[in-house]
């Protein structure tokens, strides 16, 4: 049965491999906000025996619909393959290891707010590692995102992100689909430079670490490796990455679209 707080033009869109406990850690936060969707939306990347049953065994209780797939393709596939299946005008993404917090139904109930009013907006986000740099506020703690290409730094690319965000369901036709075979990082990437060439519009949350906590456990940690090199904070390997960061973007953006 819908919850009290029922978005009846959004489903939720699920990406999921090898963390069933944690998306049904994640489904029950949702239901204990009493927030309930059109459709849920769960899209399964070939995960292992176990946690395909324990999707099972969980699916008539949380009432979500699984896609799965033979054999493992990325997540951009599974990306690809389950907003294929959305038939609502929105999209609320979410990837298996977040959990929702309290502020988030009124944040949420703005965010539908504003896609709906604003059409010239392609995606609402709500988390990110590090803010958006260039804000102009549109109220209820949400600024749109402003792309300058001659802005300083590198960040300013960061328009477009998988982390939870709101969508339109025409988003894969109006930039693309996510590009298959490749890894997770560059298939972002590459979506990320689609969303800003073909000039996508985005807004974000004032406070990116209030609404949603990322939340990976012991049992089910992180299922996309890491390069130390990507993530080191030392002084010189951080400043190596920033440097390159600057010029492969503006390289790209400019030269390889």
């Amino acid at each position: 049965m819908p919850g009290t707080n029922h978005f009846s033009d959004v489903t939720l869109l699920i990406t999921h491999y090898n963390r069933s406990r944690s998306l049904e850690r994640l489904l029950e936060s949702f239901n204990n906000l009493q927030m309930s969707f059109k459709e849920i939306i769960v899209s399964d990347d070939a995960s292992q025996p176990e946690h395909l049953n324990h999707l099972k065994l969980i699916q008539e209780r949380l009432a979500f619909r699984l896609l799965t797939t033979e054999k493992n393709k990325g997540l951009a596939n599974n990306i690809n393959k389950g907003q294929d299946a959305v038939t609502t005008p929105y999209i609320l993404y979410v990837q298996e290891d977040f959990v929702p917090m309290p502020i988030f139904i009124d944040t949420f109930k703005n965010a539908v707010d504003i896609i709906e009013k604003r059409k010239d907006i392609d995606v609402i986000r709500f988390w990110a590692y590090v803010q958006y740099p260039y804000l102009k506020p549109i109220g209820n703690g949400f600024s749109e995102m402003i792309f300058n290409l001659w802005k300083p730094g590198y960040r300013k690319f960061y328009l477009y992100s998988d982390a939870p965000h709101l969508k339109r369901n025409n988003f894969l036709q109006k930039f693309g689909r996510y590009t298959e075979g490749i890894g997770s990082d560059k298939a972002e990437y590459l979506m990320m430079m689609n969303f800003l060439r073909k000039k996508g519009k985005g807004a974000i949350h004032e406070n990116v670490h209030s609404l949603l906590k990322h939340q990976n456990s012991d049992d089910e940690p992180s299922t996309v490796p890491r390069n130390f090199l990507g993530q080191s904070s030392g002084f010189i390997v951080a400043n190596v990455r920033h440097l390159y960061r600057h010029l492969k973007f503006n390289f790209d953006y400019l030269f390889r679209g």
